[in-house]
């Protein structure tokens, strides 16, 4: 089941890249999907809604999403060291290069694209450009790994929800970043995907190195001795 989700998204990315690069007729997909969005924010007309959407774009920054990621990461070590794991440090390297590892595989990308954004202004020189989406791309794979950092330190519901809320936090920012039309569709597709084959990889490690924290049953008193 994995090994299919990962292949469908090192497909999708492989063929939006390729698309964008050429500039082939898929990407009339996101002119197609910005239409929508911008028919449906006129027809709204929810100041509300593009407070959230502003607000779901900004979560993707590296502020928050870094700090949250270094902070996951001593808090995790922190949990790892009261229950007694023997690598209990693991949490805050691993929090420190993932953090360094988010612009290594944006901004290279970005440059190299060089695509202009939604609103089709030219790009200037200091401007790498949109694609993939960095916000989409740092909200993944930071609150990503934070949660799996985390997860390793708690029992296996508190887990999931773990993974469910990072998940989230990923989808709100790339569906906030359509929706204020800062990015393309497509951008945050790619980010989505990337993220996506990133966080497994990088699970891999993560379990190995801290087997996860199993609740401790207390120890029920033993009966009195009858004399």
């Amino acid at each position: 089941m994995l090994a299919a989700a990962l292949a469908v998204q090192a497909a999708a990315l492989l063929a939006v890249s390729w698309q964008v690069a050429v500039d082939g007729p898929l990407l009339g997909l996101d002119r197609w999907v910005r239409h929508g969005v911008l028919a449906s924010r006129h027809r709204l007309s929810n100041s509300l809604l593009d407070h959230l959407g502003a607000l779901l774009s900004d979560l993707g920054g590296s502020v928050p999403a870094v700090p949250i990621l270094l902070g996951g990461g001593a808090l995790a070590a922190w949990r790892a060291r009261r229950a007694g794991m023997r690598r209990w440090w693991f949490p805050l390297p691993a929090a420190v290069a993932t953090a360094g590892l988010i612009p290594l595989l944006v901004v290279p990308a970005k440059a190299w694209f060089h695509r202009p954004g939604p609103l089709g202004l030219p790009l200037t020189p200091e401007q790498w450009g949109w694609y993939p989406s960095g916000h989409t791309a740092t909200a993944g794979i930071a609150y990503g790994v934070a949660a799996l950092l985390l997860g390793r330190t708690v029992g296996a519901r508190s887990r999931r929800r773990l993974h469910a809320g990072a998940g989230l936090l990923a989808a709100g920012v790339g569906l906030g970043l359509v929706w204020s039309d800062y990015h393309w569709a497509l951008d945050v597709v790619a980010s989505w995907c990337l993220a996506g084959l990133l966080l497994p990889a990088l699970a891999l490690p993560v379990a190995h190195l801290m087997p996860a924290t199993r609740p401790v049953t207390p120890k029920l008193p033993a009966p009195p001795e009858h004399r």
